[in-house]
């Protein structure tokens, strides 16, 4: 691995440019925008899996197994995203950042539309689900290549001593894409419950499609990044990026799997399970719980970009350390204050939990992992650190929490020691990270 010496001054190939505000608008709108769209599309689809999905495709006679396929239905796509990783990661350290880009934009929306079309178990049977699934298994694989292109975008065009608030940005297309789906949610969940089930859930799955028009002109006046260029005519482009990563830095991927651990788990038990857990066992109305969703997103907007500012001053592996841990010490509290049965203690929780702790965690996870690879197979080691980690312990975490609370007949204790597992494996991963850094 080798670490690519830059002077903006200068300007040598491969280097960062001289950024004119004009020139970090295209930038950062490039990179939050798609990420933005995608993560708007998929929270679509996690909420409602928790609200809608168990009834209209996958009826049974007992709720909770409906429920359960229906989660299964949204953990499913986290095991295909390393191959769709594997796929667009490829494509990435080969022809480019930005036109990987394109392609899993376009990908993400015309799944995402298709499933605003779906007819329900009641109109054609079990081809219902199959027909969601398949749909879902596309948005998993497109999803799984935005990220790191999205994250490259802005790490690799970042003077080196903004990388920090750079590469945060991505990190808040999440973060927004969540509010407005939850806000969507939370809008059309006001209708009556028969007008909500026919056709008002479908309603922001095929409306998407306008923002996959929006995100495609935002990114179309980019050039690919300084260092991919630099790579592509210093003829160093990797033929088989992913044989390289693990021969060379394997180490770095298993470091990016384990931070990736709390980032992800966590994340989709606060914006995901709660919803079921807070509406089935706690007695809230959805409008609340999904508001209380809403309301955090909207900290962790403002809460990513400050969490990257603080990385480029104090070390963005200090900070990540200090929000894991965190996280780990605020698993039981945040289950104390969920059953305190008040509409406040709800929404604190919430926003302590998404808002501020997860919020510095996603902010400095990509540009650790970024920092972990050697330009030429960055976009694939980044990505199969992300796309694994959120297999293991992202697309289960819901599905493992209703386990948990079935199992131990509704005590919430079993899931927060299950979050404090996951902090303390995500904090001794990224503990090794100064070792494996290149960048």
């Amino acid at each position: 691995m080798t670490h690519d010496s830059t002077t903006i001054n200068t300007r040598p190939l491969g280097a960062a440019p001289e950024m004119s505000t004009s020139l970090k608008l295209r930038v950062l709108g490039g990179s939050l925008s798609g990420s933005t769209i995608e993560w708007f599309e998929f929270f679509l689809y996690a909420s409602a899996a928790a609200l809608i999905f168990d009834k209209q495709f996958f009826p049974t006679s007992d709720p909770v197994v409906s429920l359960l396929l229906s989660y299964l239905s949204l953990s499913l796509t986290f095991f295909i995203r390393p191959l769709g990783g594997v796929i667009f990661s490829h494509l990435g350290d080969r022809i480019g950042r930005k036109k990987t880009l394109v392609i899993t934009l376009w990908l993400m929306g015309i799944a995402t539309m298709a499933i605003g079309f779906l007819p329900t178990y009641a109109a054609i049977g079990v081809w219902a689900p199959i027909l969601l699934i398949l749909c879902r298994l596309v948005q998993g694989i497109a999803i799984s290549g935005e990220w790191g292109g999205a994250l490259l975008l802005a790490y690799e065009y970042a003077p080196k001593n903004r990388r920090g608030l750079f590469g945060s940005v991505p990190a808040m297309g999440v973060a927004i894409g969540m509010l407005l789906s939850t806000l969507a949610m939370a809008g059309l969940t006001s209708l009556p419950a028969a007008q909500f089930e026919s056709w008002g859930w479908r309603v922001p799955f095929i409306a998407s499609v306008l923002l996959v028009v929006i995100g495609l002109w935002l990114r179309s006046g980019l050039d690919e990044t300084p260092e991919f260029q630099k790579v592509k005519a210093e003829g160093r482009t990797a033929k088989l990026p992913i044989v390289d990563v693990f021969r060379g830095e394997w180490r770095s991927v298993l470091v990016a799997v384990g931070g990736k651990v709390v980032e992800t788990a966590p994340f989709y038990i606060f914006a995901t399970f709660i919803i079921s857990y807070a509406t089935g066992s706690l007695g809230f109305e959805r409008t609340t719980a999904l508001t209380a969703v809403s309301i955090a997103a909207a900290v962790a907007i403002l809460g990513i970009p400050f969490a990257g500012r603080l990385a480029d001053r104090f070390g963005r592996r200090r900070v990540y350390l200090i929000a894991a841990a965190a996280m780990g010490l605020f698993a039981f509290p945040y289950f104390v204050l969920l059953n305190a049965g008040s509409v406040w203690a709800l929404v604190l929780a919430t926003v302590v939990a998404i808002g501020c702790i997860w919020s510095a965690i996603t902010a400095t996870y990509g540009t650790i992992s970024a920092s972990l690879f050697s330009s030429e197979v960055r976009y694939t080691g980044i990505t199969l650190g992300q796309q694994i980690g959120a297999a293991i312990a992202g697309g289960t975490a819901p599905l493992i929490a209703t386990l948990l609370l079935t199992e131990f007949d509704g005590s919430w204790i079993p899931i927060a020691m299950f979050i404090v597992i996951c902090a303390a494996l995500s904090f001794i991963s990224v503990s090794a990270a100064r070792k494996l850094a290149v960048h």
